[in-house]
């Protein structure tokens, strides 16, 4: 008797949705008609399960469109260059010597950029070093850069920034006289250079050709962890390891393809102490261009220039004064890129 109760009961059901069947559903919450075909019968099934199978089939599963994958925010990726190398260095103040040498890059990068805000994030790190029979180890490249900057758009291509800079290098590096004997010139942290600044940004076009970053409040800290003979040479007093300056500081960026394979890279940094003499200017100037040759080898030309009134460096007379420090290393590089890398 239960049984066919249970019989009856499911007949009326269906005999209920069997208007429903083959028509038109519309989903009032998602706005979408969808329309049902009949299903086959499967197999294996009672009598009752099958009926309350084609019943079921009567009220679909509403799907919501998201509208395609979701947006990417974040770009990264990393270069790495192995390069054998000539190197010329003239008054370089960290010391090391010209040679031909076996040098390693790695630069990398981690930039968010969502609506009208960007955060860039930048590590270049550097080491290289000669091994010669005649004189022994020699270092030839030793730098450790960290950029990071936050920037959200004011107007256009105006954007208010707030930027932080790092400069170091890894080992102690020296100089040599005529009796290859070593006088040590720098070490990490010392000297190290950790600079913090608000200002504006400008990017005209797209912003990935040219950018001009002016911070008219720029705070900087250098740190001289050594002896009181090395403190004194980078400007430190003697007895203070670390010294604070406050200024202004102007940066410009380019970057440009000018052919498929010869792409050129600069960067200009002007710094003006208030603390100081406003009027010395501190000069950072970095210029790279890079020729492909093939997918994994390239030529590549590397210059370094610095002027710093603060850093005293002595002739071969051993008189010691400010000096424009120049380094310039050219060679054929091996380089690998993960992810998406940009200069």
């Amino acid at each position: 008797m239960k049984r066919r109760l249970r019989i009856l009961l499911c007949v009326f059901c269906l005999l209920l949705s069997a208007g429903a069947a083959n028509s038109q559903i519309k989903i009032g919450f998602w706005g979408d008609t969808i329309r049902k075909k009949p299903q086959p019968i499967q197999s294996g099934l009672s009598s009752e399960q099958e009926l309350v199978r084609l019943i079921g089939l009567n009220f679909p599963t509403p799907e919501v469109d998201y509208g395609g994958p979701s947006p990417k925010f974040w770009t990264i990726g990393v270069n790495d260059e192995l390069i054998f190398s000539q190197v010329s260095l003239t008054n370089w103040a960290a010391g090391g010597s010209g040679s031909l040498a076996f040098n390693a890059y790695l630069n990398g990068m981690a930039n968010y950029a969502k609506g009208k805000m960007f955060w860039d994030n930048r590590a270049q790190l550097g080491y290289g070093f000669v091994q010669s029979f005649d004189v022994g180890y020699r270092k030839s490249e030793d730098r450790i850069i960290l950029d990071s900057k936050w920037g959200y758009q004011a107007y256009k291509k105006i954007y208010f920034s707030a930027f932080m800079n790092f400069k170091s290098q890894f080992s102690p590096g020296f100089d040599y006289n005529k009796n290859n004997e070593a006088k040590m010139k720098s070490k990490f942290l010392a000297p190290g250079y950790l600079t913090v600044g608000l200002g504006m940004d400008w990017k005209p076009g797209n912003g990935k050709v040219f950018s001009l970053n002016f911070a008219p409040l720029t705070g900087s800290m250098v740190i001289v962890q050594a002896d009181s003979a090395l403190r004194v040479k980078y400007g430190n007093k003697f007895n203070r390891p670390i010294r604070w300056e406050l200024g202004a500081q102007l940066k410009a960026t380019f970057s440009k393809s000018l052919t498929k394979d010869f792409k050129v890279a600069s960067q200009l940094s002007l710094f003006s102490d208030y603390l100081g003499t406003p009027t010395n200017i501190v000069v950072y100037w970095d210029v790279q261009a890079d020729y492909v040759l093939n997918k994994y080898f390239k030529a590549s030309l590397r210059t370094n220039l610095i002027y710093d009134d603060k850093i005293k460096i002595a002739n071969k007379a051993g008189h010691e004064c400010p000096r424009v420090q120049f380094k310039e290393v050219f060679g054929l590089s091996f380089s690998y890129t993960i992810g998406t890398y940009k200069k």
